[in-house]
């Protein structure tokens, strides 16, 4: 989720979590969405709902996604240890029902969409430090979150 292919305009969710970056650690947002280089990182961005009619949020809830995203965090929950679960807005926070969070740790905030993060509650909550925090202290290499 949020990452376009080069070329592609900067969804402005993804506008307010490099400004979020930039607060955080100081890193100068790129001209660009493209996100491969985290993923290769090991960093996964999963929507709740895959797929959605353009121009229609939320046109496939129900149809059964939800069962396929609750599974992956399911099996990344039983079968990893020291996973960051990062729930922005209120529907992936409800994915933390399927998290241990003694195993894990779990970071929830406001969704970073223009509507939910300019009310508040998304920025200024320094996740990608917290993330790294967390990562090094449980022995894992931090992210370079540098695109």
């Amino acid at each position: 989720c949020f990452s376009v292919r080069p070329g592609v305009d900067v969804p402005p969710s993804l506008v307010n979590i490099y400004k979020e970056l930039k607060a955080d650690l100081g890193i100068e947002p790129p001209d660009h969405g493209y996100l491969t280089p985290w993923a290769d990182q090991g960093v996964l961005l999963l929507n709740a709902v895959l797929t959605v009619r353009s121009g229609e949020p939320n046109s496939h809830a129900k149809k059964g996604w939800e069962e396929f995203t609750q599974e992956v965090i399911r099996i990344l929950n039983d079968e990893k240890q020291n996973v960051v679960f990062v729930l922005w807005g209120a529907y992936a926070q409800k994915l933390s029902n399927f998290i241990d969070p003694h195993r894990h740790f779990i970071i929830q905030t406001a969704h970073p969409s223009p509507l939910s993060a300019n009310r508040g509650g998304f920025f200024k909550t320094r996740p990608f430090s917290k993330i790294n925090e967390y990562l090094v202290g449980s022995g894992q290499e931090a992210i370079d979150w540098a695109l």
